[in-house]
């Protein structure tokens, strides 16, 4: 039986990569209202949209499982991005009323008489970091300054002057939300004069203006693990902006950018470079001295070598990432054909043709050939 393709799943949210939480559970709120299946009765299509944008938001509002993800994709999180699965309900108790209670709360009346929290999570953070070839490969530990939201310390994170609480929003007596009759159903509003948090500030802290926070400028140490690859993120668990009110601080993302070695090209954990000799070298044969990334390596290319082959010095390529072990170097053999020569370079080389017989006749190409052609 075929396998159906997954889609995306930052694609099935419609989001960037770099979303943070709030803006990807902000995405699944929008596509699960839209395609719920007790809203498209008898729908399949809408159903199954429903189950995918369900499974997507199961893995990207895991850290863990989203870290997993970026690095390996579908394979990263086989079995634990289903959550449809033997039949199975896709969320625990808890992220039911977290989700569908905040989802259709406003709609039906399902939130009850709770009051809002005013804890605001702080947002998530992302830093570019450039590395060398070397320092991906080796690994790397690097200071970096980041500009972030921190508590404010004249108003201790509350937002107002000094020695004056919050007060309880009047307009909406607390609970962050606004109700009104219509028809049938009770319809919920965030509250305009307190935005949903419960309270105002009526006389804001001078240094933060009533925020909360001040932006300061923060540093931390970044460990670099020996054997990363391009765009590879580190996650830093409570390190990107301050929350507001007391809640959670975001996190930060460090996402590695590393520059192309001059002659190097990575393949997974091997190393390809090629060599060019010299046709009397490849003819009887030679030893050369082959730049590493440890150093320097001899090479004993065995008389009659071809122009295309290939040696591999095993254990020179890169550490395999979190576990013992190196990638191989391959080292591709290029007979060079001299564009100029002299006279006596010439009359030599005339002589020697003599002496050697090449059938110049088609031969037949290999599939691999075939294959490996129609793909470059």
């Amino acid at each position: 039986m075929p396998t159906t393709m997954k889609l995306d799943y930052y694609e099935v949210l419609s989001v960037e990569r770099t979303a943070t939480d709030v803006e990807i559970k902000s995405a699944y709120r929008k596509l699960a209202m839209q395609f719920h299946p007790d809203r498209n009765p008898n729908n399949p299509e809408a159903e199954e949209k429903f189950k995918a944008c369900s499974e997507a938001y199961q893995v990207l509002s895991d850290p863990d499982k989203r870290a997993a993800y970026d690095r390996y994709g579908h394979a990263g999180v086989s079995g634990a991005g289903n959550p449809f699965a033997g039949g199975g309900s896709p969320f625990q108790q808890g992220d039911l009323g977290d989700i569908f209670g905040d989802l259709f709360g406003e709609m039906f009346n399902m939130g009850g008489n709770r009051r809002a929290s005013r804890q605001q999570r702080g947002r998530d953070l992302q830093f570019n970091m450039k590395l060398e070839f070397e320092e991906a490969v080796f690994g790397i530990e690097r200071e970096i300054s980041i500009r972030r939201a921190e508590p404010c310390d004249d108003c201790h994170g509350t937002g107002s002057s000094s020695g004056k609480q919050p007060e309880t929003c009047q307009q909406c007596g607390g609970r962050g939300q606004i109700r009104s009759q219509q028809g049938f159903f009770s319809v919920a509003r965030t509250c305009p004069v307190c935005s949903g948090t419960g309270s105002v500030i009526r006389t804001p802290c001078t240094t933060c203006k009533g925020d909360t926070r001040v932006l300061r400028e923060h540093k931390i140490l970044v460990k670099v693990p020996a054997g990363v690859e391009q765009d590879t993120r580190i996650r830093y668990s409570g390190e990107g902006e301050a929350g507001r009110f007391g809640g959670p601080a975001g996190d930060l993302y460090v996402v590695l950018d590393i520059k192309q070695h001059k002659f190097f090209e990575r393949d997974g954990d091997d190393l390809h470079c090629v060599i060019p000799i010299s046709f009397p070298q490849a003819a009887l044969g030679a030893e050369l001295e082959i730049e590493t990334l440890e150093g320097i390596e001899t090479l004993k290319v065995p008389e009659g070598t071809q122009s295309g082959r290939e040696f591999k010095l095993r254990g020179k390529g890169v550490p395999h990432l979190n576990a013992h072990g190196k990638g191989d170097l391959v080292v591709e053999i290029r007979v060079q054909t001299p564009g100029k020569l002299t006279k006596q370079q010439k009359d030599l080389l005339k002589q020697l043709s003599e002496t050697i017989t090449v059938e110049n006749t088609p031969h037949a190409r290999g599939l691999f050939s075939k294959v490996k052609e129609m793909f470059s």
